[in-house]
């Protein structure tokens, strides 16, 4: 079977997300929270290295950023590693070419993983997302739009996702300061 994410997301205010907060703090089980650096490479691919506070990963998800659906590939390494590997991508000739700050709080809620963000100069989002296989993926990406809805929350769309991630991707450098 194949590791595909189905997911849905929207950028709230602060608000909203403390609203969604409050909400999930009571409706939802808690999963963790978490300080999240996420550096990713200007590779062919979406090729990405997150730490944390629990772990760290080497990230890899097929298909363009910010499509409903992708199959992603993750590999956990210890937690100190993060940097050595930083360096050894680096060393490959990979540039960094975004660095994420993020606090996420995350919940497990009617079967569904709701995590809450926020990241550094970029904002507020609530993510929806669930691991499915292939021939899940459409029906649960409908779901997971359907209940983001009845959240009361409108899903961004791609468009505007497209448009905020790449003025981020301009000036991160300044933004994260």
């Amino acid at each position: 079977m194949k590791n595909i994410e189905a997911e849905v997301r929207s950028f709230l205010s602060k608000e909203e997300y403390e609203k969604l907060l409050d909400f999930f703090k009571e409706n939802a089980e808690f999963q963790k929270e978490d300080f999240q650096e996420t550096v990713y490479f200007d590779s062919k691919k979406d090729l990405r290295i997150q730490k944390s506070d629990h772990f760290s990963k080497i990230w890899l998800k097929e298909g363009r950023m910010h499509d409903d659906c992708r199959e992603e590939l993750e590999i956990g390494i210890k937690k100190d590693d993060f940097w050595k590997v930083e360096k050894l991508f680096l060393s490959l000739g990979y540039k960094a070419r975004i660095r994420w700050k993020r606090k996420r709080v995350q919940f497990k809620w009617r079967d569904i993983n709701v995590c809450l963000d926020f990241t550094k100069g970029f904002g507020y989002l609530i993510e929806l997302e669930k691991m499915v296989s292939e021939n899940e993926k459409e029906g649960e990406h409908k779901r997971l739009q359907k209940t983001l809805s009845e959240l009361g929350i409108k899903a961004t769309s791609k468009e505007e996702l497209e448009r905020r991630f790449n003025y981020y991707k301009e000036n991160w450098e300044k933004l994260i300061k």
